[in-house]
This record gives structure tokens, C-alpha cells and sequence, in this order.
């Protein structure tokens, strides 16, 4: 549903029942506050190096410090911005882009192919370790820059890579360079709007490869503004506009990024005046919400899906009707009405709506509320006595996790926990080990808009956000059939098939998909969020 308007919700005696559980509060202290300068709200992002960055918070400071070779426009499609033209040949497996000349970091130095070239190579480059490496996996050498570790002996006893450049990036000029992927994929303009995808300076490296000491905290970019200072780990991120830059020049001339750990007192600070945006309502203060802001209140598609993870390394969650029994147990139109009153809608599919391919019901019965044979199932399978769900404090889950765990318990007859962890880079560094967590809390918002990004990064067998251990080879070989398709029609098709077995095999639990319901201060006018969950910053201006 689109629309701009003021939201207007009603809390019942049913949600109150539902949650039983409270909500915590703190303060956050209010900074200087500058002329034609803004403040957003985020919590700590995991990083700031762009082919490291892979969660929402990170992705939105870096959007005001870098400057993307394409955007995309209402209708989803990419339109070039740091590039002056992108061109391919007719296989889609050749791409030269073409930059606009006269841009520069906000160092001074100039932006050119080698820029692109280096932090391609860097983030693509194995033992870096880079979070986003995995979308570079397209482009020919990729493979060769990756550790052996035949013998799953871990990496710090891998081979080395038998590369440390990508054999698929050639620089033509200063402002052309040339892209060869291993099979042609007619969506690469697409994927290359994604953040692992800006240029890094010279100023990045220390020696060929190597990233300077520090650069994650004070990153230069080729955006509209640059960073003041350096980040303020789990305070502020400070951004000042670059003069003369070539690009579009945003309305404000500073941001602060204002870092919360609970969603509630980042509230507290919009309501009180001491923020101008806060992204994501907290579902505590969504009946209240209308009456405090007005038609500050706002709310603009999304293409976010939330959903649980089950780890899968775990003997107890193998079972795949252990999966499908947790599923039928959660009633997702009880928790979506009662709970987010409305603000988001039951998932039962796998991809978002908001992307060509989506089918409304691929999960089928997997997805429907029904505890009988939920129970039955769960039984049958030998559940674990106890199913633990774990998730991000900083995120204003708890209520919701309370309250599902309140149906498991009902339908399964065993116990369920919500085991909160300070932050969401705590929780996936615990996942990464193969910590016992339990069921995992996960969100996705699109990369770019494909059905393909909903598929591949979190499902492959190499995905780079697949944290549950999911492996299935003739899922892989689809999503990559879909890739090398001739026309976005035979990709959808490859893709959809492949949805076909998620909904099997069961990986994860679809539960919400969401849309983007925020507030601003009256100090801020045009305020609007994008599909991909971040604030217009172009638009965005101080009120007169």
C-alpha cells in the first residue's frame, strides 16, 4: 500500500493480552544542533567499509558518504548516476562502465577506474573477509581468489588464494573500465547498485591491498558529504556537505547520525523534539504514534521480510518437519493485527512483493496457522523440549518475540524463550561460530530489486547471508540458471522454482513483510524512505 498520509491505529485488550511483556526506555543527550543541519536515528552499524557493510544502519550513513554508479527509479529499474553509461555485450557477460568525469573524493583526489578496480579486488580477496564479498562472485577470478580449505580445516589452516586480483576487471582508461562475469547475467547494472560496489581512494590503502589503519571509523567517499571527525562508536556519526560536489546536492549541509540501543528512547528523543527522524516506530508506541505526531507520522512502502533462521548445523533442527512444525504454530495474522496493529502483513512467501516474480502463497500449508498438526509433527519428529529464538535488543523485538513464543508454547506444548543479545553484530558473530542460539531473528531488505537477491545471498550454499547453514545443490543450480537466463521472463521462471524448494525444505520461517513506518520533528519537511529502508537525504530539508 503507498501513500504519505498520517496513520491512524487503535490499541485493543486482545494485543495487550498478547504481548505481556514491557518495554524499556532510556535517553539519548541531544548535540549541538547547527544551522540547515538534520538528525537521523540508527543503532550501530556493523561497519563502514562498504564491501563489509551488509545490514540496513551501516548501508544508510554510507549512502550520505558515497555516491552509487546507479539508483533506481519508481519503477525499479537502474538509471546511472556516478556512471555516465553502462554497456554490455549481447550475452550480458561483458560490461564497460563509463564514469562521469570531474568527480572527486572528498579527500580532493580524483575518482577514476582504478578506484573501482582496487575496491573490487579488496573486497573480493578471501582472507579479507569481507561480509559482501560474495557479490563479486560473478566476475571471472573470483574463485581463484578464494582460500582452499578442502579438508574443512578452517581458515586459519586454508591454503592461500592462488589470485589477489579479479582476471574480470580491466581498466580501459582514467574513466573506463571493463567487467567480464564467468556467465552473463542481464541484472549486473542492477547488482551494481549495491553498496560493495563503491570505489575506495588511494587514501584507503596503506600498500597495494592492504586498507589503512582506521579507515573503517573516518571512511572517504565520493558522495555529498563527508565524515566529521570520526565515528562515535555507539554515539554519533557526524557528516558535513562536500563543497562543489558534481553530484546531486542534497537541501541540508549536515547530518548527525544519532546511534540508539533501544528503540523506545530514540522515540522518546523524536517526540521530544531531540531527533528529526526516527525510521521505525516502535510497535510499543505504534497506538499512540498518530496522537503524538500528527501527520508527522508517516508510512512508505518496503521491501523488508522478516523472518527466523533455523540452524541448521544443530541435530535438533535437521528434521525438516521439526521446521515445518514451529512454522504451523504461528499464528502470523494474530501477531500482524494484534501486535504491529496492522503495520505489516503475514509473509508467505519468500521473496517481497514488492519484486516481479512474487507469488503470494509459495509456502503453502507450511505457512498456515494450524497447531493441530503442528503438535502432530512436532511430535512425530521428536522436537527439542525447549525451542530458544534469538535476537537483537537494539531492534524492538522483544515484544514480538514474547508474544510468538506465547503461541509456540500453546500449540507445541514446550517451552520458549527469547534470548535477547545487546546487538544484532553480537548475535550473527555468535552465529557465525555456530554458537548454540537457537532459532535465529533475521530481516532482509532488497540489495536491488530482484527476485534473485532474496534467493541467492541467503540461501546459497555460499550465500553471504546464509547464517543457518542451508545447503541444497539443485537450489544452487537454479538460482544460478536464473542468473544466466536469456530474458528476465526465463529468470523469474528459474528463480520461482527455486523458491519451490525453500518451500520444502523449510531453511526459515517467513513471518512479516514490512513497510517503512517513521516520524520526523517539525523542524524537517519532505521527509520520505525508499523501498530499501533509508531516508531520501536528497529531499530531505530543514522547514523555513
Amino acid at each position: 500500500m503507498r501513500g504519505n498520509g498520517p496513520w491512524k491505529v487503535a490499541a485493543g485488550a486482545a494485543a495487550i493480552a498478547l504481548l505481556a511483556a514491557g518495554c524499556s526506555s532510556g535517553s539519548s543527550d541531544d548535540t549541538e544542533t547547527l544551522p540547515n543541519t538534520i538528525s537521523i536515528g540508527i543503532v550501530e552499524p556493523e561497519s563502514l567499509i562498504p564491501s563489509n557493510t551488509t545490514e540496513n544502519n551501516g548501508s544508510q550513513v554510507l549512502s550520505s558518504l558515497f555516491y552509487p554508479l546507479v539508483r533506481f527509479d519508481e519503477k525499479s529499474e537502474p538509471y546511472t548516476v556516478a556512471a555516465e553509461s553502462i554497456s554490455h555485450d549481447k550475452a550480458n557477460k561483458v560490461w564497460t562502465i563509463k564514469l562521469r568525469p570531474g568527480f572527486t573524493f572528498s579527500n580532493g583526489e580524483p575518482v577514476t577506474a582504478d578506484n573501482y578496480i582496487n575496491a573490487w579486488n579488496y573486497g573480493a580477496y578471501g582472507p579479507n573477509a569481507q561480509l559482501g564479498s560474495y557479490y563479486f562472485s560473478r566476475i571471472d577470478g573470483y574463485a581463484q581468489m578464494q582460500s582452499v580449505d578442502p579438508d574443512g580445516a578452517g581458515p586459519e589452516k586454508a591454503a592461500a588464494p592462488k589470485a589477489t586480483k579479479l582476471t574480470g576487471l580491466k581498466k580501459i582508461n582514467d574513466t573506463t573500465f571493463r567487467v567480464t562475469l564467468t556467465q552473463g547475467f542481464a541484472g549486473w547494472e542492477s547488482v551494481m547498485g549495491y553498496d560493495s560496489f563503491y570505489p575506495l581512494p588511494k587514501a584507503a590503502f596503506a600498500r597495494d591491498g592492504v586498507l589503512a589503519e582506521g579507515f573503517g571509523d573516518a571512511p572517504i567517499g565520493n558522495g555529498p558529504f563527508k565524515i566529521k571527525g570520526k565515528w562515535q562508536h555507539d554515539s554519533q556519526i557526524q557528516v558535513e556537505k562536500v563543497a562543489d560536489f558534481k553530484g546531486t546536492v542534497p537541501k541540508v549541509d549536515g547530518i548527525t547520525w544519532k546511534i540508539y540501543q533501544d528503540l523506545g528512547a530514540q522515540y522518546a528523543d523524536l517526540v521530544a523534539g531531540n531527533l528529526d527522524v526516527q525510521t521505525k516506530v516502535p510497535i510499543e508506541s505504534l497506538a499512540s504514534a498518530s496522537g503524538d505526531l500528527g501527520d508527522r507520522l508517516q508510512k512508505t512502502p518496503s521491501s523488508a521480510f522478516q523472518f527466523l533462521g533455523f540452524p541448521i548445523y544443530e541435530k535438533e533442527y535437521q528434521n525438516k518437519d521439526v521446521r515445518r512444525a514451529i512454522s504451523m504454530a504461528i499464528n502470523r495474522e494474530e501477531l500482524t493485527s494484534q501486535i504491529f496493529l496492522g503495520s505489516e502483513t503475514p509473509a508467505k512467501a519468500f521473496v517481497s512483493p514488492v519484486v516481479a516474480g512474487y507469488r503470494a502463497n509459495t509456502c503453502a500449508e507450511n505457512c498456515e496457522y494450524n497447531p493441530t498438526k503442528a503438535k502432530q509433527l512436532y511430535t512425530a519428529a521428536g522436537g527439542p523440549a525447549e525451542i530458544k529464538i534469538s535476537y537483537n535488543q537494539d531492534g524492538g523485538h522483544k515484544a514480538w518475540i514474547d508474544a510468538m513464543c506465547n503461541q509456540i508454547k500453546a500449540a507445541l506444548g514446550v517451552n520458549c524463550v527469547g534470548l535477547g543479545e545487546p546487538k544484532l553484530a553480537d548475535l550473527l558473530k555468535k552465529v557465525e561460530r555456530h554458537q548454540q542460539v537457537g532459532l535465529i531473528r533475521l530481516g532482509w531488505v532488497m540489495d536491488y530489486p530482484l527476485m534473485e537477491d532474496y534467493l541467492g545471498p541467503l540461501y546459497s550454499t555460499d550465500g553471504s547471508s546464509n547464517y543457518y547453514g542451508y545447503s541444497n545443490t539443485a537450489f544452487d543450480s537454479l538460482v544460478r540458471e536464473g542468473s544466466e537466463a536469456a530474458t528476465p521472463a526465463a529468470a523469474v521462471k528459474k528463480w520461482q522454482d527455486a523458491e519451490d524448494i525453500l518451500a520444502q525444505d523449510m531453511p526459515v520461517i517467513p513471518l512479516r513483510f514490512g513497510q517503512n513506518v517513521f516520524g520526523h520533528s517539525e523542524k524537517v519537511t519532505n521527509v520520505t524512505m525508499d523501498l530499501f529502508q533509508k531516508v531520501d537525504i536528497y529531499k530531505i530539508e530543514v522547514a523555513e
